[in-house]
């Protein structure tokens, strides 16, 4: 597959989610386009990054979550060298959290 179609079809799709605004809309369209299994080791692996920001470590996430310390390992490699994808998202949710905490 050429890098610009491929790209092309990325973006399709990561407009797509972007119009989701609820949860509820996220379960419908992810439930649709997901197996359990790839939903269940998506998830897992945002639990794995998160608890790797707070410092935990990997045989107490893989416990936890469940995941290989192989997977462990390369959600560690992306919080320290990649996009700062899970970075981003984990900061946003951070917020988030503290906003929701303080209008209770």
């Amino acid at each position: 597959m050429k890098d610009d179609a491929r790209n092309s079809r990325l973006e399709y799709l990561f407009k797509g989610i972007l119009t989701l605004s609820t949860v509820e809309d996220c379960y419908r369209f992810f439930s649709d386009l997901c197996t359990p299994f790839e939903l269940q080791e998506m998830s897992q692996r945002m639990q794995a990054a998160k608890m790797l920001k707070e410092g935990l470590i990997y045989s107490e996430i893989a416990e936890r979550t469940g995941l290989s310390t192989a997977t462990i390992s390369r959600v560690n490699r992306c919080l320290r060298y990649s996009d700062e994808g899970y970075l981003k998202v984990l900061d946003e949710l951070d917020k988030q959290e503290r906003r929701e905490w303080r209008n209770r």
